[in-house]
């Protein structure tokens, strides 16, 4: 039963929570039609599993501070075209985000409805690993069967806060964390857009001494 509720002033002031849902990547293309050679690359990421754990410290009524974790998985697709030579191959990459943020709720904590914005930095590590060649065709050189990447993270977020009973509530976030974009540093040509991703995600929190 969802209920509002006082928080008396002596009680702590952190909490911690985690929650799950599904990552969606960026794609990205380019096109050379330079020199005697036209040349053509891709990759396309198809929908994963995403999980976040996340603590943090309310600052005041209305801004609290937070250290997230992320991990999601995805497929991926690369596809290179260079003359008559092709190939397509299908790939398994994962990301590890690190972040601080900072949260600004737009009702104060004595309300069991608070919708936020949040927004902070970090790091996003990118492991990928070559699964399959669907095709091949020429002598196109392939992407490395392995690469990794560590890479500045740039998240954002809007989400909403329903408090419950006995210090625990429900959160629904969906976030966007922008980064240089490994993926497209391995097509050629090179792709020449950010790697963003995109999270919907929906968990509990814990508020630690809170009495609702």
């Amino acid at each position: 039963m969802i209920c509002a509720g006082t928080l008396a002033a002596a009680d702590p002031d952190f909490f911690a929570g985690g929650l799950a849902g599904i990552s969606t990547l960026s794609a990205d293309s380019n096109t050379s039609l330079a020199g005697s050679q036209p040349a053509a690359s891709a990759y396309k990421p198809e929908n994963g599993p995403t999980l976040n754990l996340f603590a943090g410290w309310h600052a005041n009524g209305y801004l609290s501070v937070q250290g997230s974790y992320f991990r999601n998985t995805n497929n991926v697709a690369f596809t290179g075209i260079l003359d008559d030579a092709s190939f397509e191959q299908d790939r398994h990459s994962s990301q590890d985000t690190y972040v601080g943020e900072v949260l600004l709720y737009f009702r104060n904590r004595s309300s069991w409805v608070r919708p936020y914005l949040s927004a902070g930095g970090g790091a996003v590590h990118v492991d990928s690993n070559a699964a399959s060649l669907v095709s091949s065709t020429g002598s196109l050189p392939l992407p490395p069967l392995e690469f990794s990447a560590t890479r500045f993270a740039f998240p954002v977020a809007v989400g909403i806060d329903v408090l419950s009973k006995n210090g625990w509530g429900f959160r629904y976030s969906f976030s966007e964390t922008m980064s240089r974009n490994p993926f497209s540093e391995q097509l050629a040509p090179p792709g020449q857009r950010r790697l963003a991703n995109y999270r919907n995600l929906f968990g509990v929190v814990k508020y630690f001494g809170h009495r609702f």
